[in-house]
């Protein structure tokens, strides 16, 4: 029974942490607004490492349209120009000699729907990733059945199992719903 416990408990961690991945990749997709966390993949070449653009510099955003990064080191303002063209996010930015000022330009609708695409590619993978978490577990629910372990409470262990993927599969899809929201208005 402990056993069972075990592999519920492990499952919804498994599956709460799909969904706390989604979320971290949703605030990788822009939709509009300019914020820091758009900058979150940027890597920059510091002394031999590659390491967050967040940690060599300040990432700002004074409104709603840009984004300034003032690096720790000026020397730095190059490698951090490069880097973001590397990321291809498709920002333009601009060096003044002191800061990188990167204007976000209005989405067109052709890149709404691209976002939109990423978003639901990255929803299945959730999707896929809390259904691996659901098969995991019903394996190990198998082998504790062939263990000796009654088929009643085997059953009963993977319909909560079921229910929790259904919940969280639930949980993707509204996450979804509001990120598509969120991309398409103008």
């Amino acid at each position: 029974m402990e056993e069972i416990e075990f592999i519920l408990d492990s499952t919804k961690e498994s599956m709460t942490g799909s969904i706390a991945h989604l979320e971290k990749e949703f605030l990788n997709i822009r939709a509009g607004k300019a914020s820091p966390q758009m900058l979150g993949s940027v890597f920059v070449d510091y002394y031999g490492s590659q390491t967050p653009l967040s940690q060599v510099s300040n990432v700002n955003t004074p409104d709603a349209r840009t984004i300034t990064i003032q690096p720790y080191e000026k020397s730095m303002l190059q490698t951090i120009e490069k880097a973001i063209m590397v990321a291809n996010l498709g920002f333009n930015p601009m060096n003044n000699g002191e800061n990188i000022i990167i204007s976000v330009p209005p989405l067109t609708e052709e890149r709404r729907r691209d976002l939109v695409k990423q978003a639901k590619a990255e929803a299945e993978d959730a999707k896929i990733s809390i259904r691996n978490a659901r098969k995991d577990a019903n394996t190990e629910i198998k082998k504790l059945e062939k263990e000796g372990t009654s088929e009643d409470i085997c059953k009963s262990a993977e319909e909560d199992i079921q229910k929790l993927t259904d919940g969280f599969i639930r949980k993707v899809d509204e996450h979804l719903a509001t990120k598509e929201a969120e991309i398409m208005k103008v």
